[in-house]
């Protein structure tokens, strides 16, 4: 069976920055599955499972715009410290929920703490990177209705 649209498949992968450091990956535990063509993995990574059968191995170069898009600036900014003293501990590179302009819950990253203001990131921690995909399929089967109708799987 080959990977095509509609089938549930079961993945390893490392994901690798530019400098051969592992940034995640899905080996020493379960494999990743996800519903094939339903964006439930990004798109230049999903493109590339094509095709493929169980069993293959392959690396694959996943661009900023197929991975997990560029980095925008409109999405860093300063919060007042004021807004954190609930919090027992802030540090940077701490991430919480906080609200947006239209009171929508988004993960941001603490970036900067100082005395009156936090800087917060919410673009996504590969924003801006190329990605380098080392992958291997483990299995790959029909999804159920249920699976179709919700347009993934259920963890």
């Amino acid at each position: 069976m080959k990977i095509a649209n509609n089938k549930v498949v079961k993945f390893h992968y490392a994901l690798v920055n530019a400098d051969g450091e592992v940034l995640d990956g899905s080996r020493g535990g379960d494999p990743l599955p996800y519903l094939h063509g339903h964006k439930n993995i990004v798109p230049g990574l999903e493109q590339a499972m094509l095709g493929h059968s169980v069993g293959d191995k392959f690396k694959i170069k996943v661009s900023p715009e197929q991975g997990y898009g560029l980095r925008d600036e409109d999405k860093v900014s300063l919060v007042e410290r004021a807004s954190f003293e609930g919090f027992t501990e802030l540090a940077e590179g701490m991430v919480c929920q906080m609200e947006d302009e239209q009171g929508d819950l988004q993960l941001v990253s603490i970036t900067k703490i100082d005395e009156e203001e936090v800087t917060v990131d919410a673009n996504h921690p590969f924003a801006g990177l190329e990605l380098n995909f080392d992958v291997e399929i483990m299995d790959i089967r029909d999804a159920t209705e249920d699976e179709l109708s919700a347009g993934r799987i259920e963890l």
